[in-house]
């Protein structure tokens, strides 16, 4: 019988269209929060992710004014920006975002510390990050929350990080936007399992 986690990954996907409804308290979001970030594993236990959650006003500075202000400037076709202006204020729409950073410094002194490892260590932070959101993503969907994965950096960097007092060694990773479902995703195609996985006995 699969475990509670293994259903909620099965469950997981990219929800889009969101609302700001709240069916969770902002008190449960920093638990789960709070508990990923304490548990996912990283090299050398290394624990070089860093997370910023984002409600009301926050919430809204980020969709609103950093990433569609800083898109403006970027996408000059008015009709290419219309469909990025619709994404962004779908993600606007959510109840908050989740911002995934890693500690660049921890990495240089893990790099210091053990040279022979030195060209790894930015990949296992990769590797962590990459653990830390798909644990908060499953969790989210355990209750009930939609979600998708965004990646505005490293255009919003400068000012996210100044907006929201971001330390300078903390590296923008990727954005998750989360709230209420209002539609569900479409059906999604998997390779045969054969074709990817080799057991050995």
């Amino acid at each position: 019988m699969s475990t509670p986690f293994i259903e909620g990954l099965k469950k997981r996907r990219s929800i889009y269209s969101i609302s700001s409804d709240v069916i969770v308290p902002e008190s449960k979001i920093e638990e789960i929060v709070g508990d990923a970030v304490k548990y996912t594993p990283s090299a050398f236990n290394s624990q070089t992710s860093r997370v910023v959650v984002l409600f009301g006003e926050h919430h809204h500075k980020l969709w609103e004014i950093i990433t569609k202000d800083t898109l403006r400037k970027v996408v000059n076709n008015d009709e290419a920006f219309k469909a990025t202006e619709e994404k962004i204020t779908s993600f606007l729409s959510g109840y908050g975002t989740i911002l995934f950073f890693e500690d660049t410094d921890i990495v240089k002194q893990l790099q210091n510390q053990f040279a022979l490892y030195k060209d790894n260590f930015p990949i296992w932070s990769d590797q962590t990050s990459g653990m830390l959101q798909l644990v908060i993503w499953t969790s989210l969907e355990l209750e009930g929350l939609g979600a998708s994965l965004q990646h505005y950096n490293p255009l919003i960097d400068d000012q996210v990080h100044s907006e929201f007092d971001i330390p300078a060694t903390w590296k923008l990773i990727a954005q998750m936007p989360f709230g209420k479902p209002t539609a569900e995703a479409g059906e999604k195609e998997f390779q045969p399992i054969e074709e990817r996985v080799k057991i050995l006995h």
